[in-house]
């Protein structure tokens, strides 16, 4: 044993002043043990009448922030000591102390303590200028977990004042993407109710009212599919996402075209796996995707959507060369209150619950979905399911 982890030489840093005698004596009174990795020695928040050196290996200090985070505050190896302030009051422990090697630790309790303490002035003398130091370094530590605290509060409020602000745009967006359609629809029946229109004006009334109303109707299913998906899991079967993709890119074909984009599907050759899963969720999942790589493509964009797969897992990619994604935005796009207005000249309407309907369906089925993009030059979405064989 090397001379700083003797106890000779332990005892004197813990209880400067003290006579060689004294501490003989305190070497006589205590005990060795040697305990393995991972044993508990003190408990935070328990009163505990021992004190510890440390002749060999090492412990970590940590203390509990909350019920779910341990924090660590200093790691002791051979020669350092801790436990003395459980000597003299019964005040419980400010921390948890863990062996995380086989330790051989020397130790000292309280009765022992007392006994040599009634006879020996210079280790009450000792005790005295131990007890004022160690609460000074108590306020200290006191005061720096206030100080942390403080931010964690600070961070939560301020992060609680963002999604505040976000819902309140959210709440101005539902009103004006409602409002919009709304007064559009209502005027143009009102027309109709005064027979005011004939011909192809009529014609085209109705189909003005019917394409604004269907957009109403669009929002308000958006904003119910998101609450209704969260409390009801639909039956799960076996589901064929070519034939899904095939359906989303024919019913989205004409809106590509009139967007001037080109709208392509990919599915490679054989068959590819089934997956288990709810086949209107799932088609809705992907309709959001390829919705928004149109929207957020050029004039003469490309928008493909692709499938492969084995026997194990299933992958969907939607890229478009659009406007991409700034990365400091980039993990917000899920959120369902966030959504894009404008980049540079060009505004986008909508609510943005796209994305989020697509990222509540995916971890239904437990699968995952990841975002690649580079503003300016594009974005790619990729779904990964588990095939249903897989499952069994």
């Amino acid at each position: 044993m090397t001379s700083n982890r003797a106890p000779s030489k332990i005892i004197p840093r813990a209880f400067p002043g003290i006579k060689p005698e004294e501490v003989q004596e305190l070497i006589e009174s205590s005990r060795v043990r040697t305990v393995p990795a991972g044993t508990v020695l003190c408990h935070e928040d328990a009163v505990e009448h021992t004190f510890y050196m440390l002749l060999d290996g090492d412990v970590e200090v940590t203390k509990d922030i909350n019920s779910t985070e341990a924090r660590l505050l200093k790691i002791l190896t051979a020669g350092d000591f801790f436990g003395e302030m459980a000597l003299i009051h019964n005040a419980p422990r400010a921390a948890t102390v863990t062996t995380t090697t086989t330790a051989v630790l020397l130790e000292l309790d309280k009765d022992a303590f007392d006994r040599i303490l009634q006879h020996s002035p210079s280790v009450a003398i000792a005790m005295v200028r131990e007890i004022s130091s160690r609460l000074r370094q108590n306020d200290q530590m006191a005061i720096e977990d206030l100080r942390m605290r403080a931010e964690e509060l600070a961070a939560a409020y301020q992060k609680l004042a963002e999604q505040e602000l976000t819902r309140r745009e959210f709440l101005t967006s539902v009103a004006h993407e409602l409002r919009s359609p709304l007064m559009a629809a209502s005027g143009y029946l009102q027309i109709l109710q005064k027979g005011l229109l004939s011909g192809n004006q009529l014609q085209a009334a109705i189909d003005t009212t019917a394409r604004n109303i269907a957009r109403i109707v669009s929002l308000v299913n958006d904003i119910l599919f998101l609450q209704e998906i969260e409390l009801v899991l639909p039956e799960f079967q076996p589901v064929n996402m070519t034939a899904i993709a095939e359906n989303v890119v024919r019913a989205y074909g004409s809106r590509a075209v009139a967007a001037k984009v080109k709208l392509g599907l990919a599915t490679g050759a054989g068959n590819l796996p089934l997956v288990t899963g709810d086949s209107k969720s799932l088609e809705r999942a992907l309709t959001a995707l390829v919705d928004n790589a149109i929207k957020f493509s050029p004039e003469g964009g490309e928008v493909d959507v692709s499938l492969k797969g084995d026997q194990h897992r299933l992958t969907i990619t939607v890229q478009d060369h659009g406007i991409g994604i700034d990365p400091e935005i980039l993990p917000r796009i899920f959120d369902r209150f966030y959504h894009v207005e404008k980049s540079d000249e060009h505004l986008f309407g909508g609510l943005g619950l796209g994305l989020a309907i697509t990222r509540q369906v995916i971890q239904q089925h437990s699968g995952s979905l990841e975002v690649e993009s580079t503003p300016g030059k594009g974005s790619t979405f990729t779904i990964f399911l588990e095939a249903a064989d897989a499952k069994k």
